[in-house]
């Protein structure tokens, strides 16, 4: 491992890498400080300014922006009670407190100190299982994998926000839209519906750029952020003894959690957040300070998205299955450079997977430099009229969508899924389901086509094979516990206290 961290880190402190490294950072915490943006969006937005770039220069920065909007989100948590991110509204309920009474400083830096640790152990854990996970993963055959697929389309309804049936309709419309266009082994059309432009399906681009870029864009002209609030001062950075012996040990089991959680599909920063603040909450020797500047209800969580954030890769690196709407975008970045994510990507591409798992620590150190310094400029954002940023937004999404293919279709199209988008918002149903179901459809139907083959027909090799039969045991496990009355009520109140 040492080896191929040195040939990482090789890669990852090139000029180029290194400066593309620090732009997705700055331009996470941006996106984490602006309210109504989110790294989902952005990176939709910005994946057609990779198409020129080297595949690993690609993929670090916008690594550098999902994990740099963790940073960013808690900084106006704290000083605005403004959460810029989901995982950061976990950060304003204690961090505003600290604030308040005159902490801000010391709120900040375990916020930055916490992030930082963990995502140095994250890195670590990706580096130490990446290679595991892999040997594990070539005994995978075709029933495997669509086994695998299914339980992690199955298990993100479950952790999806919002009921049941309308997380597992838009897993269903995923798929569907996965399919249309022209069918590799038959030559068949697909759901094309006689228009020409589908014949070769639909652009991952355009389609996310219209459900999170142009979707957000009506969102927030419909309810414009209120941004007002005075700012507390800053205070000391520096924790006192007693924050000490709180903080530190919140972080190491927000770490921990952070990372576990991060792994599962539909899992990532938002959900080891919640998590972690549920569990510092629940173990605290002194709960009556939740909710008045509990330190502990502040390390925690920020410990715990960050590791979150970070290993969410390891089973989009490994296995090639994204286990969130992010890592589904950067799945699609990946493909849009030539490059299939899995188990081969190791062999294939060292340097693109050593290198960026070197730029996580990277990253995360330019993080950990540039945040509280920069915190006056962060504030000085907010301050920017929404009537500005949208128009850019707007056109940038334009001239991405047109220069796919150089046609005016993709960007109608686009402005379709942008309403289709706002009406989600407006019933609320989370599109992320429909995002993994549209990148993991095509590769679900190959996989069982393929398994189908080998096996002349006979479904019942999925039953023969051990880790298929388990796999699918597991499916069918969550799924009968998804639809069971009692957990779907506790699963939406939940939510609600969320």
């Amino acid at each position: 491992m040492l080896d191929n961290l040195i040939l990482g880190f090789s890669v990852a402190l090139t000029l180029q890498n290194l400066t593309f490294a620090f732009l997705g950072a700055m331009i996470g915490t941006a996106i984490g400080v602006l309210p109504g943006l989110g790294p989902t969006a952005t990176i939709s937005l910005l994946l057609p300014l990779t198409f020129g770039l080297d595949a690993t220069t690609a993929i670090i920065m916008l690594a550098g922006i999902y994990y740099g909007s963790q940073y960013g989100g808690s900084t106006t948590a704290i000083l605005l009670n403004l959460p810029g991110e989901i995982s950061s509204v976990v950060t304003a309920i204690e961090g505003y407190q600290m604030a308040q009474q005159g902490r801000a400083g010391a709120a900040l830096a375990t916020a930055a100190m916490g992030s930082f640790f963990a995502g140095t152990v994250a890195t670590v854990v990706v580096a130490a299982s990446g290679p595991l996970l892999t040997s594990v993963a070539l005994s995978f055959g075709p029933p495997d994998y669509f086994a695998l697929m299914l339980l992690g389309l199955i298990v993100s309804c479950i952790l999806a926000q919002g009921g049941i049936i309308k997380a597992i309709g838009m897993v269903v419309l995923g798929l569907t839209l996965g399919m249309v266009g022209t069918d590799v082994q038959t030559g068949q059309q697909r759901f094309t519906f006689g228009v020409p432009e589908l014949s070769d399906g639909i652009n991952f681009v355009v389609l996310a750029m219209g459900l999170f870029g142009i979707a957000e864009v009506m969102v927030n002209l419909e309810n414009p952020e209120i941004r007002k609030g005075i700012v507390a001062k800053h205070g000391k950075l520096w924790l006192t003894r007693e924050e000490w012996r709180y903080a530190a040990p919140a972080a190491v089991r927000g770490t921990i959690l952070g990372t576990v959680l991060g792994i599962l599909p539909g899992g990532g920063a938002s959900l080891s957040a919640f998590g972690s603040y549920m569990l510092e909450r629940r173990i605290s020797r002194r709960p009556e300070k939740f909710g008045k500047g509990a330190i502990e209800g502040l390390a925690g969580p920020e410990s715990a998205n960050n590791a979150g954030a970070q290993s969410s890769f390891i089973p989009l690196l490994t296995l090639g299955i994204p286990s969130n709407a992010v890592m589904a975008l950067m799945t699609g970045a990946l493909i849009i450079q030539g490059i299939q994510p899995g188990p081969r990507m190791v062999e294939a591409q060292p340097e693109l997977f050593w290198g960026l798992i070197a730029s996580m620590w990277v990253g995360n150190l330019m993080l950990l430099i540039i945040n509280l310094p920069l915190i006056g400029l962060w504030v000085m954002l907010l301050r920017v009229p929404y009537r500005f940023l949208y128009v850019g937004i707007l056109v940038f999404c334009c001239i991405g969508s047109y220069s796919l293919n150089n046609n005016v279709f993709d960007i109608y199209l686009m402005a379709a899924f942008g309403g289709i988008g706002y009406l989600f918002n407006k019933l609320k149903m989370e599109p992320a389901p429909l995002l993994l179901g549209f990148v993991l459809g095509p590769m679900m139907e190959e996989h069982l086509r393929r398994a189908m083959l080998l096996s002349r027909g006979d479904a019942t090799v999925f039953f023969e094979r051990p880790i298929s039969a388990t796999l699918l045991a597991l499916a069918a496990v969550a799924l009968g516990m998804m639809l069971l009355p009692n957990l779907r009520k506790s699963k939406e109140q939940a939510m609600e206290a969320e």
